[in-house]
């Protein structure tokens, strides 16, 4: 009878609604969750020569657990571990208020073109990603280098008597951010501004309003879903960038993907490398919660 009582509940679980969420669910737990786990699970390990020992314990019919908080610790008192995390957020805020005051304008004309323009516009926004990322950054070491393009055409123009060392600095490395991300910026803006109802600019005109009160005070805070979007789609990937510092950042650029290269290949230190990267995905969660948040508010004032 209890048998008969279960079935129909366990029946009623497989529906088309709970199989089709439930498939999401597990890739997400198999590509996501599972490797995060995985990660933590080392970085509470300890290295041994060759290889991490488990946290899991399994002796005399018990089972134990043996959690390394060193690394954590470690962490804290190793002033480069944070000059490090400190450089990758100042450069990574950086790129995304660049690309925030690039695409913005760009993301207004795009959405204030004529219809029949606009995908053709959006295409060009696009068409850098139909190429490898890999070539588009080694064109700017060409570009920026002593004797690259730049340098040629000042010395051309009797602008310089001598070549702009602007390869392996901070600038190289910013100017090659803000290329490789500006469109993830511009995308979500257009979005959102696209959808902008002309009807409020119009009424703000109307007021009395000039047309910089009109954008500061009706278009900006109309948009503010687009620019939190657009700037979390900027601000995560560069605060974990790799490839951009390597090639046009130099050796003395401290980011945070190097120092994890360093940990897992040079060092061959596991669990402090896995340390270091749960610590990074802490800071990334931190805006992205803001963010969530502030979706939440925005959506019951909306309702209200």
């Amino acid at each position: 009878m209890m048998f008969k009582s279960i079935l129909p509940r366990i029946h009623g679980l497989f529906t088309v609604r709970n199989l089709v969420i439930a498939v999401p669910m597990v890739w997400l737990f198999a590509l996501a969750a599972a490797p995060l786990l995985l990660v933590l699970d080392i970085s509470l390990a300890h290295m041994n020569i060759t290889s991490v020992s488990s946290i899991w314990h399994w002796a005399d019919d018990e089972l134990t657990l043996k959690f390394n908080f060193g690394n954590y610790l470690y962490l804290g008192d190793d002033s480069l571990y944070f000059k490090t995390y400190l450089s990758s957020l100042t450069f990574a805020a950086v790129t995304t208020l660049y690309c925030l005051v690039l695409g913005y304008p760009f993301a207004y004309f795009i959405a204030r073109a004529p219809a029949h323009l606009r995908s053709v516009l959006l295409m060009l926004v696009m068409l850098p990603f139909w190429t490898s990322f890999l070539l588009r950054i080694y064109a700017w070491k060409a570009l920026l280098s002593d004797n690259g393009v730049v340098n040629q055409g000042l010395a051309e123009l009797g602008l310089v008597s001598s070549p702009l060392h602007m390869m392996h600095t901070s600038f190289s490395l910013t100017i090659g951010m803000v290329y490789a991300y500006l469109p993830f910026m511009v995308l979500p803006l257009y979005a959102t501004l696209v959808k902008l109802d002309g009807r409020m600019l119009e009424a703000a005109a109307d007021l009395g309003a000039s047309p910089f009160k009109t954008f500061w005070l009706v278009t900006v805070p109309l948009t503010k879903r687009g620019i939190i979007a657009g700037s979390l789609l900027v601000f995560i990937p560069a605060f974990g960038e790799y490839v951009i510092p390597e090639l046009l950042g130099g050796p003395r650029t401290l980011m945070i993907a190097r120092v994890l290269w360093d940990e897992f290949f040079s060092n061959n230190d596991w669990p402090m490398a896995s340390a270091v990267t749960i610590v990074m995905i802490l800071l990334i969660l931190v805006p992205m919660a803001l963010f969530n948040r502030y979706n939440d508010e925005t959506k019951l004032g909306d309702k209200s």
